[in-house]
């Protein structure tokens, strides 16, 4: 089975074949592959979550058009991208609590 750590480095590698300009964008942001279930029965779906700061966020969506193709093509079920900052400043996060290694990823790329 294809772990979600290896899934997120293929998608951005990818990316960075088939969109360069995107893939550049990608370069700063936290790329991963991010599992729940819904439903009932409950299905399992993964799509793409990226992390990106404040300044970067408005080049990503422009481009989720063509990061959703991929993902859809790797069968993947979406693209989220999400703002590191706010994130990380938020005083109800539990991040740090549940994840630190992608609390301390998220504050590196927000800096």
């Amino acid at each position: 089975m294809i772990t979600e750590d290896l899934l997120a480095k293929e998608f951005i590698r990818v990316v960075e074949h088939y969109y360069p300009q995107v893939g550049e964008l990608l370069q700063g942001c936290y790329v991963k592959v991010i599992t729940s279930y819904w439903g009932r029965p409950p299905k399992r779906l993964q799509y793409i979550g990226i992390y990106c700061p404040d300044w970067m966020l408005s080049g990503i969506q422009s481009n989720k058009d063509a990061l959703t193709e991929v993902a859809e093509n790797m069968g993947l079920a979406q693209v989220v991208c999400l703002n590191a900052t706010r994130l990380l400043r938020d005083p109800c996060s539990k991040l740090s609590d549940t994840d630190p290694r992608l609390w301390l990823d998220l504050q590196w790329l927000a800096t």
